[in-house]
């Protein structure tokens, strides 16, 4: 599962969509999403709770133990993330925090990638690339 707001929700999504059908090779689908896809769920947490819970009550309800949750975030201080990234160790997910320089949710994932600039469209551009890089890796473990 993967989650992010603006750029990086489209980074989520582009993310999911590597998985589900392919990055360099030929083979069976694997699971991915992007929590950012469903307006209808995204707007109906923000309403009747916060925007603060969008992506956490989606990992509640769609997230197993042995999954895996990327939080995406420039600032490191997306508070809807944040908390995504609490729940999901508190269910047994593993999590992976992808961040700018600084902010708080480094120190909330089993594994943080940080790239070291607080230049937005610079660890956009980063992300990006490592989120390449462990599409690679997972497809390579995959076939």
């Amino acid at each position: 599962m993967f989650a992010g707001n603006g750029g990086s929700a489209a980074d989520a999504q582009h993310l999911a969509a590597e998985l589900v059908n392919k990055f360099l090779r030929q083979r069976s689908p694997l699971p991915g999403l992007a929590l950012s896809t469903d307006t209808s769920v995204l707007t109906a947490i923000g309403n009747d709770f916060s925007f603060d819970e969008v992506f956490s009550k989606q990992i509640q309800a769609l997230g197993r133990k042995g999954d895996v949750f990327v939080g995406i975030s420039t600032s490191g201080n997306s508070a809807n993330i944040i908390k995504a990234l609490s729940v999901a160790r508190g269910m047994g997910l593993s999590t992976i925090a992808l961040t700018g320089q600084g902010g708080r949710m480094g120190e909330m994932a089993d594994c943080t990638i940080a790239v070291p600039s607080g230049l937005t469209p610079r660890v956009q551009e980063a992300h990006i690339l490592i989120g390449h890089i462990l599409c690679e890796i997972i497809e390579e473990a995959h076939a």
